[in-house]
């Protein structure tokens, strides 16, 4: 099977991502305009490219007929590329909304026509009731009503969000048109019409900025809803159109931990792995999708969100808990013991005292357990000769000691038993903390079997 990876315009990925000079770390991670179609309806910002996955496909030789796992699997790129290029697809998240997101846009069995003509009268409901109380969509909210009482979420959901994500009257609309969407619950495209809120609520509506840590860029007093919607609607059914009569293979997306993978996935039922874990630094994931999982009910107080938390790999202080102990899995690797121990020494040296610092040395062990744990069990599932691609970062956030997130991995591996093929460079990134730049890796596996 040949998958042409080159665009006109750009240079071979071997020119891309050569060890013998620097990547072109600009179009390494860009989503090109090519590239959009169910990609754009809505896309991590730390999302890897189309194009870096449609290479391993490549790379790897892979058949027609044969499934492609992705046990960390986010917005889907990777899904989508398999339904794209002719495999079954397999994905895994932990992140209720990620899950959610990745089911959607591998759902491609709906009719355009029905979408398109639904949200015109969603759109049309919307923008009437908010006339009503004064309210224009395309319209800045001058507050000329005194009397007008807001839509908003309840103190418990407030608490959860980053404070500014989104200004009173943007969620005002933003709530009255999810009313409106969920009288469409029964319709087979509702999931469809409910993931353009999202992506317009977000990168439309609100006030967070990406870039790529999340936070709050210039505060909106009022912004588009439904017009936005509205055109996130349309693409949704513009790239479903284009690819009407095309046979696509299936996509499953299970919303379970990577880590116990063997407790869903049937034996000897996968060919190949693209995936790209979490990497070991002080980002909290779920941030990047808490106001679309906060405002759609995915989980409404403290209690729920540190109850997903568990199911999430420990890549960072805010998720590690006391009864953790994926660690156990990667005791008898003394490289991970001694760069854990490299950060406790110089936690002390620096005389860091907060919590989260002294939790530093213990989530770099977890991580790597928590790596091993799921390698051991993908085990189980892989066919012999299967070849396995993990895109992960090297990283300096605790306290500038060096993690290379790449070779540690593939230590990990050929302690289960996998075989290191190689380790290609995708492209380096800098580090302000440390002022270095960083490398981010594709490590090559295979499975004997």
């Amino acid at each position: 099977m040949n998958i042409d990876v080159n665009q006109p315009s750009l240079p071979s990925f071997e020119d891309i991502y050569s060890l013998r000079q620097k990547p072109k770390n600009g179009i390494a991670n860009r989503l090109e305009t090519s590239d959009k179609a169910f990609h754009a309806w809505y896309r991590f910002v730390l999302a890897f490219p189309p194009h870096l996955v449609r290479y391993y496909f490549d790379n790897f030789g892979l058949a027609a007929n044969q499934t492609i796992l992705d046990p960390f699997c986010g917005t889907g790129t990777t899904l989508i590329e398999a339904k794209l290029s002719g495999f079954q697809s397999i994905g895994v998240e932990a992140n209720p909304f990620a899950h959610f997101a990745s089911k959607v846009k591998t759902n491609w069995n709906i009719n355009p026509e029905e979408l398109r003509s639904a949200a015109r009268e969603i759109g049309a409901t919307v923008s009437n009731k908010l006339a009503e109380q004064g309210i224009y969509d395309n319209q800045i909210y001058r507050g000329q009503d005194p009397n007008l009482i807001l839509r908003g979420l309840s103190p418990e959901e407030s608490d959860l969000l980053i404070t500014n994500s989104i200004s009173p009257i943007p969620l005002h609309k933003a709530l009255v048109l999810l009313d409106e969407i969920q009288t469409y619950r029964r319709q087979d495209y509702y999931s469809h019409l409910l993931l353009a809120f999202a992506n317009s609520l977000v990168f439309s509506a609100s006030n967070l900025r990406f870039g790529p840590e999340v936070g709050i860029g210039k505060i909106k007093v009022d912004a588009p809803v439904v017009s936005s919607w509205l055109v996130d609607v349309e693409q949704i059914a513009y790239d479903i159109t284009a690819i009407s009569g095309r046979d696509s293979p299936n996509s499953t997306v299970y919303l379970n931990d990577a880590r116990e993978i063997t407790s869903f996935l049937q034996p000897g039922s996968v060919d190949a792995v693209i995936t790209s874990p979490p990497y070991p630094n002080e980002k909290d994931y779920t941030r990047t999708t808490r106001l679309e999982s906060v405002v759609l009910g995915l989980f409404k107080n403290n209690k729920e969100l540190r109850q997903f938390k568990k199911g999430l790999m420990r890549s960072n202080t805010r998720g590690v808990y006391k009864e953790d102990d994926d660690s156990r899995w990667v005791e008898n690797i003394s490289e991970i013991q001694e760069i854990a121990e490299q950060i406790e020494k110089r936690r002390i040296e620096l005389n860091k005292t907060s919590g989260f610092e002294r939790l530093y040395s213990k989530v770099t062990r977890l991580y790597f357990g928590g790596i091993a744990r799921h390698l051991d069990g993908l085990r189980t599932v892989l066919r012999p000769g299967a070849k396995l691609a993990y895109v992960v970062g090297d990283q300096a956030s605790y306290l500038r000691v060096m993690i290379p997130t790449g070779r540690l991995l593939a230590k990990v591996a050929e302690s289960l038993g996998y075989h290191l093929i190689r380790v290609d460079l995708f492209r380096t990134r800098f580090a302000t903390a440390s002022k270095e730049q960083l490398r981010e890796e594709v490590v090559i596996l295979e499975w004997p079997g």
